[in-house]
């Protein structure tokens, strides 16, 4: 989700669900520990709960990492053993990590060390075309009954690390939920999340009979109003009345307040396009939205013309 679930698209992501957990782009160790900590790290009050998710295979890196996180006031810190890019390779780390289980048991270990947050993994099923549900058990043993890690966020795929594109090892690989769901029989008292090709709250549900959570990525980020009633339906909270003219509106708001700060509007317009997909005209509202022609408008003024785009069809739709 790099340059996706970025602070901007995680405000408006909180607009439409209030108790989803919600999760930082992968931030590597070397960003943190040679860049400028403040821009990778600043978030707003409002996207709690909140994980940071961190690249790295240092041991001591990723500790320093983990006290920063507390330090800014994070929930929870991630591990990211699931990357399948080649410049994460390069790097060592992300799911080519999965073939050093004791490294990623010391990393866990030392970030547990450091901090009193949550230390979570994320990871994949195999490497490679090894589909041997032997491999990732052990992974999962190294990793919790050495380094202490109660939470995986299992993607049910191998990663291919040769051959295929980080968008191919999104789709190429089989799904096979039922090695997630094999993991958490064997380590009943350990808390599994799926990940992968969810793309409808049934799927959600069907997952939530077998593990203990689910993780949503770019079904939520291209179809945002998906997640307007997951408060309502998975965590048992009160309904809530949201209709996408409220939504678009608070976005107003909070571009225009990030704009008088120096931050250019469009940072964070660019993640709520998908907000009125499914309404007529919600093309033409899109590119209001998109048109760098108005980039030097103050946003309400984008948003009018935005929305005088879809009056011919009607801004009283149901939402």
């Amino acid at each position: 989700m790099l340059d996706w679930s970025d602070r901007h698209g995680r405000f408006f992501h909180r607009l439409l669900t209030r108790h989803t957990r919600l999760y930082t782009e992968m931030v590597t160790t070397g960003a943190l520990l040679h860049g400028d900590v403040a821009r990778h790290l600043d978030f707003s009050e409002e996207e709690h709960p909140l994980a940071l998710q961190l690249g790295g295979s240092e041991p001591a890196d990723l500790a320093h990492c983990a006290r920063l996180a507390q330090r800014w006031g994070y929930d929870e810190v991630n591990l990211n053993c699931g990357c399948p890019s080649e410049r994460v390779q390069r790097g060592a780390f992300g799911a080519c990590l999965m073939a050093e289980p004791a490294l990623v048991a010391d990393c866990v270990k030392a970030m547990r060390d450091a901090c009193a947050l949550p230390v979570t993994v994320k990871h994949r099923i195999g490497i490679g075309r090894n589909e041997s549900y032997d491999f990732v058990r052990d992974f999962v043993g190294t990793v919790a009954g050495q380094g202490g890690c109660r939470v995986f966020v299992v993607h049910a795929r191998n990663a291919w690390l040769e051959g295929l594109s980080p968008k191919e090892n999104r789709e190429v690989p089989p799904l096979r939920a039922e090695v997630a769901y094999r993991l958490k029989a064997d380590f009943p008292d350990l808390t599994f999340v799926y990940n992968g090709g969810v793309t409808r709250d049934e799927q959600i549900e069907v997952h939530l009979c077998h593990l203990d959570g689910v993780m949503v990525g770019r079904h939520a980020y291209h179809e945002p109003w998906a997640m307007r009633t997951w408060d309502e339906r998975f965590f048992g909270a009160a309904p809530r009345s949201l209709d996408r003219d409220g939504i678009e509106a608070q976005m107003v708001d909070y571009m225009t307040r990030i704009a008088a700060a120096g931050v250019p509007w469009a940072h964070a317009a660019r993640h709520m396009l998908g907000l009125r997909n499914g309404q007529p005209g919600a093309r033409r509202w899109r590119q209001a939205w998109s048109d760098h022609r108005l980039k030097g408008e103050p946003p309400a003024e984008v948003s009018r013309r935005a929305r005088a785009a879809l009056a011919p069809h009607n801004l009283a739709l149901v939402p």
